[in-house]
């Protein structure tokens, strides 16, 4: 039976996700808690992955309910900052100021957060899809290509790529016990899932590897024209409005919902 195996929110844009067993749908659609912050440069640009790769010697943690930020970095001790005061998180801009060498802004947005496409929601990826790419390349594991991918609702029960099925023509809709997830796009991948979470070196070739085991195995009950390109996991889905502000939840069980 396909059903919720993990609810994972990042709540600092760039940084360590931390899983939840509940999460609720914001009024603009995507998850509370979910890129809630972010870290700016003095020109208005977000600082993450894709700019740096400085961001993987950082191990973070996040206190969903007093909202205190842990970072600890290769050459500081563990630090902790309060991002529900102003004087908290002023802190944080300062200390990430000199780790980036740069000048830097923290920011909050409550009602949407600073996820990558405004006008969408909650990212969808299965277990299974996660476990097959972990076994195309030496070394990786689940977890690896789960904080490689960074998805946010996480379907066990499926086969791999079921998610596939929610893009295209005939695309499916998805039921989480009474809270609707539509396809919007498959989402493609940045340099991110190519770099160690931990470590941030680089895997040659990765992209070139991915694309060619993804188009082997690509499933036949998906649409095909729906694909830019085979450099792509996982689906961004959107919420209808009418079932915003419900919650999702670990063990909710999954279904198609037949229109």
């Amino acid at each position: 039976m396909a059903r919720i195996e993990r609810l994972t929110v990042y709540p600092v844009k760039g940084l360590d996700g931390i899983d939840l067993e509940e999460a609720t749908v914001l009024e603009g659609g995507t998850l509370s808690k979910d890129r809630e912050f972010a870290l700016f440069d003095d020109e208005g640009d977000v600082i993450n992955g894709k700019r740096t790769a400085r961001i993987h010697d950082l191990s973070t943690d996040f206190d969903s309910s007093s909202g205190e930020l842990v970072v600890e970095s290769p050459a500081d001790e563990p630090r902790r900052f309060d991002l529900e005061t102003a004087h908290g998180r002023e802190r944080a801009e300062h200390w990430f100021g000199e780790y980036f060498d740069e000048t830097v802004t923290l920011e909050r947005d409550r009602s949407l957060g600073f996820v990558d496409r405004r006008e969408m929601g909650p990212s969808v990826v299965s277990t299974a899809s996660l476990r097959t790419v972990a076994s195309w390349f030496d070394g990786m594991t689940v977890d690896g290509a789960r904080r490689r991918l960074r998805a946010n609702v996480e379907i066990a029960g499926v086969p791999p790529f079921w998610e596939d099925r929610l893009v295209g023509q005939d695309a499916a809709t998805l039921d989480a016990s009474g809270v609707r997830l539509e396809g919007v796009t498959p989402c493609a991948r940045c340099v991110v899932p190519q770099r160690d979470p931990d470590t941030g070196e680089r895997i040659d070739d990765f992209r070139e590897r991915f694309a060619e085991k993804r188009r082997e195995t690509f499933p036949a009950w998906a649409d095909e024209a729906a694909f830019d390109h085979y450099y792509t996991l996982m689906v961004i889905a959107r919420v209808p409005e009418s079932d915003r502000q419900r919650s999702l939840a670990v063990g909710d069980s999954v279904t198609i919902v037949d229109d």
